[in-house]
């Protein structure tokens, strides 16, 4: 197997796009199970949550905006193959490298999210305006790909 070599700018762009994305964007099999469900609720009150929630995700799809104003705290998870290699990332480590890709995200002027983490919590809770540091979590497995998941949890779902 060949060694897949992974650039500190491209993990960077990897996690700045999938949280512009995510912020925007319902994942399609979602909203189909949503509609489905809306055709078959017999509740007033329930079916017009369920049009709620469809209209402002096509709202926010269509505005290229926010679905939900917390954005929460970003979790990225790794799967590292072991035949992965790493280039351009100097003296700085892949947890730098997506911390870096967090805050374009948060800071991009096209749409930007609402940063809520805070530095030191317990202390100081000086919130970081960036929404760093990210929580990142590294699997090591066989092969030579990096796979990246990235969810943006809000504030109560942690």
């Amino acid at each position: 197997m060949t060694a897949t070599l992974i650039r500190r700018d491209d993990l960077i762009e990897t996690v700045r796009a999938a949280l512009q994305y995510i912020s925007v964007y319902h994942p399609a099999d979602y909203i189909a199970h949503l509609a489905r469900a809306y055709q078959r609720e017999q509740s007033a009150a329930a079916k017009d949550a369920i049009a709620q929630i469809l209209t402002n995700s096509r709202m926010s799809a269509e505005g290229k905006r926010p679905m939900c104003q917390d954005t929460g705290i970003v979790n990225v998870f790794l799967d590292v193959g072991m035949d992965v290699r790493w280039d351009g990332f100097g003296s700085s480590s892949i947890d730098d490298a997506v911390n870096e890709g967090v805050r374009r995200a948060y800071l991009d002027p096209d749409n930007k999210l609402r940063a809520s983490v805070v530095d030191d919590p317990l202390f100081t809770r000086r919130n970081t305006k960036d929404n760093t540091p990210a929580v990142v979590s590294m699997k090591l497995v066989p092969g030579n790909t990096l796979g990246v998941g990235v969810a943006a949890k809000g504030g109560g779902s942690e």
